[in-house]
């Protein structure tokens, strides 16, 4: 069965969908799936961008078989090589040996490292053009986005951006592969989150890149993952820069940790105290049940951060620690801060939240507040204050 589908004349996606992974390079949770795009280009020349994950190798390579209809591949085109995307490259250099592999120097270090020693290999550098007969590819480098390797390819006879992983998504293209075929609405969590996990923490790459491709006409962009942007491509190059920008909107994201209840009742007594206050938009989070990526997705979005944690064999909570890990690798800018912890006896998660608040360099609204087992009246009145200072920093 053919799946590909002719997204410009004689360029064709030929991408799979993947609903049995569970997790997104064995951390991210993939709740609606997700897509592995390639396309391919028919001219006088053969070209490929990008592959798929091994995984579901097979019937890709049955449809660009189908395709080809006995034509060979002349060029593998890699913009980036990390596994998702380069893993059906042994396959496709047994099935066409006098297949050209097309990269720049850093990704043939990491090809050789992967799948081990290649020839046939054509080096571009920024602003290199190549030929495929009616229709030619340019090459602009966008390193660290995400990985160093990253670049784009441009055909500008269809003003078409092969963009790699970037402006890709979470989620499966279920139906339609294009943004006004699929619902965005359904998908929008997938698509800021695939941004604040995966790209987040290349905020100044980012904007270079962005300020680099500006001068390009652009009636599609096809990336990796997700949809290919057709009708909402100044959406969702808008929705880079400000995420890149680390832009944030009014509201709040209370994420905690609990053994017993008790830190879980300050950050409900936080959360009304805000609410009270007027703030409307407030994300609570339970980070022993919720995932990092959610987390960190709203902290993306929300200008506030109100953390707590009980203390836990004398220092912070296992599941409060991981998302301070993240945060601190990732380095989000632009959030004002408040924390809290509640202990029985000794140590405590507050050094913690400290060291945490210096290194990752966000401004502390107020004292943190530290309760002994369960709240009482003064203690009510502490989490009133964390709020209300909170409040303060964000109105």
């Amino acid at each position: 069965m053919n799946n590909a589908i002719e997204i410009k004349k004689d360029t064709y996606w030929i991408g799979v969908n993947d609903r049995r992974t569970h997790i997104f390079e064995n951390y991210w949770p993939l709740p609606k799936g997700v897509a592995y795009n390639s396309y391919v280009i028919v001219d006088e020349k053969v070209a490929l961008i990008d592959t798929v994950e091994r995984s579901h190798m097979d019937n890709y390579l049955d449809n660009l078989k189908e395709i080809l209809q006995g034509r060979k591949v002349d060029y593998l085109i890699i913009n980036h090589m990390e596994p998702d995307h380069s893993g059906s490259i042994k396959n496709l250099r047994y099935l066409y040996p006098d297949l050209t592999i097309v990269g720049n120097s850093k990704t043939f270090t990491m090809l050789q490292n992967l799948y081990g020693p290649s020839n046939n290999l054509l080096e571009v550098k920024e602003g290199s053009s190549l030929s495929l007969g009616k229709r030619s590819l340019n090459f602009y480098m966008t390193p660290m986005l995400h990985w160093p390797e990253t670049m784009v390819t441009y055909m500008p006879k269809d003003n078409t951006l092969f963009s790699g992983d970037i402006f890709g998504a979470f989620g499966t293209l279920d139906g339609g592969i294009f943004d006004d075929q699929v619902d965005l609405d359904y998908l929008e969590e997938e698509i800021s989150r695939y941004y604040s996990n995966i790209v987040g923490k290349y905020g100044v790459p980012a904007q270079s890149a962005l300020k680099k491709l500006g001068g390009l006409t652009l009636e599609m962009i096809c990336s990796t993952h997700g949809p290919i942007w057709r009708s909402h491509i100044s959406k969702i190059i808008d929705k880079y820069d400000k995420w890149s920008k680390y832009e944030t909107e009014e509201g709040v994201v209370i994420a905690f940790s609990s053994m017993y209840g008790h830190t879980e009742q300050m950050a409900d007594a936080i959360g009304r105290a805000l609410s009270a206050e007027g703030i409307k938009k407030i994300r609570i989070h339970d980070t022993s049940k919720t995932h990092p990526s959610y987390i960190i997705n709203d902290i993306f979005r929300y200008k506030g951060v109100i953390l707590g944690s009980p203390a836990y064999n004398g220092g912070i909570f296992p599941t409060m620690e991981t998302l301070l890990c993240e945060l601190e690798c990732m380095g989000v800018k632009n959030h004002v801060l408040g924390y809290f912890g509640n202990k029985m006896w000794g140590g405590g998660a507050i050094p913690r939240f400290k060291a945490f608040a210096e290194k990752i360099k966000w401004e502390v609204v107020s004292e943190p507040n530290e309760v002994m087992g369960a709240m009482k009246p003064t203690d009510l009145e502490q989490c009133k204050a964390i709020a209300k200072a909170m409040v303060e920093k964000l109105k």
